[in-house]
């Protein structure tokens, strides 16, 4: 009897141990300078695809890292200062993003200079199906991304085909954030992936045409999640409909989108900014991920992370850590661990 009472505490206690011993992962993203210009995962497929015509129409399209990585932008100084607010440690692997790789992966008619590649990110890969999470981080005190927000981050990323990673952006001077994704795409590119062009035009003109939308929406901290997500529901209908043989029109598109602004409760605050968005959600109709056989359950999660998120930091885990409940966990773990060395 007492044997038995024993191995049940065991069990019990293995699945808590299970439970409190997940590691929680963090990563940072960074933006670019002066408010004129743009920056960028083990993968679950190795195709280096270029082009949709090389592309069948049920390939895979996303990818994640198999190392975390810190990206200054090459005019970015205070990188010591950088280090701590992106949260880096010594395993990061560290690169910079210069003007040519904003050409590359950004605008390849832009003329931005290495001086105005200010912002900076790190990337760190999460665990599968968590999605994308966004922190924009302050610059000693200061919010130094003026313009990008968390949500459109997230949603922009994974419509250029990144997955299950946590980013984090940072300047050490005010800028629009734009060119942040640069940082994100240089790092999956030293991870030994080649994103493919069509999708990252297409995911970075959308970072564009919902800026209007939220400008005009400034005063509701809620709406940029509700937007993204909205945005995010639109490109799963796309996938869909394309998985399935079928090509929606223009038309077609433009009321995917309008119903689920209304779902999302934001129609009436989003009609008059639409249009942009509707562009760009041609472009990803017309790119190989929107017929992706992995894009809609990626999607799903990072979907999940913007929907109910509000302001700038999606990735709350570091301040469960300092926080009460937080440090009463670990307590709690330590003292079971503990019973566990005297028992047996």
């Amino acid at each position: 009897m007492q044997s038995q009472k024993i191995k049940k505490i065991l069990i019990s206690s293995s699945l808590i141990i299970t439970l409190l011993a997940t590691t929680i992962t963090q990563t940072t993203v960074s933006a670019d300078a002066n408010e004129q210009t743009q920056t960028t995962s083990q993968t679950y497929n190795d195709q280096n695809s270029q082009s949709a015509s090389s592309n069948p129409d049920n390939q895979n399209q996303t990818h994640t890292l198999s190392n975390s990585y810190v990206v200054y932008g090459a005019g970015a100084s205070d990188q010591q200062e950088l280090n701590s607010v992106l949260s880096v440690k010594n395993n990061f692997k560290k690169l910079t993003a210069t003007a040519a790789d904003y050409k590359q992966y950004i605008d390849p008619n832009g003329s931005t200079t290495n001086e105005a590649m200010i912002s900076s990110v790190s990337i760190v890969p999460t665990d599968p199906g968590s999605g994308i999470k966004v922190n924009v981080n302050k610059f000693n005190g200061r919010n130094n991304i003026t313009k990008v927000t968390a949500q459109q981050y997230a949603m922009v990323a994974q419509m250029a085909g990144v997955t299950d990673v946590t980013i984090t952006v940072s300047a050490n001077t005010p800028v629009s954030g734009e060119s942040a994704l640069t940082g994100v795409y240089v790092a999956i590119q030293n991870d030994g992936v080649t994103l493919n062009n069509q999708n990252t035009q297409a995911a970075n003109q959308m970072l564009g045409a919902t800026n209007d939308a939220i400008n005009a929406n400034k005063g509701n901290n809620d709406y940029p999640g509700k937007l993204m997500a909205a945005v995010g529901d639109t490109t799963k209908a796309i996938n869909q409909n394309r998985k399935n043989g079928k090509e929606p029109s223009k038309d077609e598109i433009q009321t995917m989108l309008n119903h689920r602004l209304f779902l999302h409760g934001i129609y009436s605050e989003t009609k008059n900014y639409e249009q942009p968005i509707v562009n760009a959600l041609i472009q990803f109709n017309n790119s190989p991920i929107s017929s992706s056989n992995d894009y809609s359950s990626h999607v799903d999660d990072t979907i999940k992370n913007v929907k109910n998120s509000s302001g700038q930091i999606m990735n709350h885990a570091k301040q469960f850590l300092n926080s009460k409940d937080g440090q009463e966990a670990q307590n709690w773990f330590e003292k079971l661990v503990q019973w566990f060395k005297e028992t047996f």
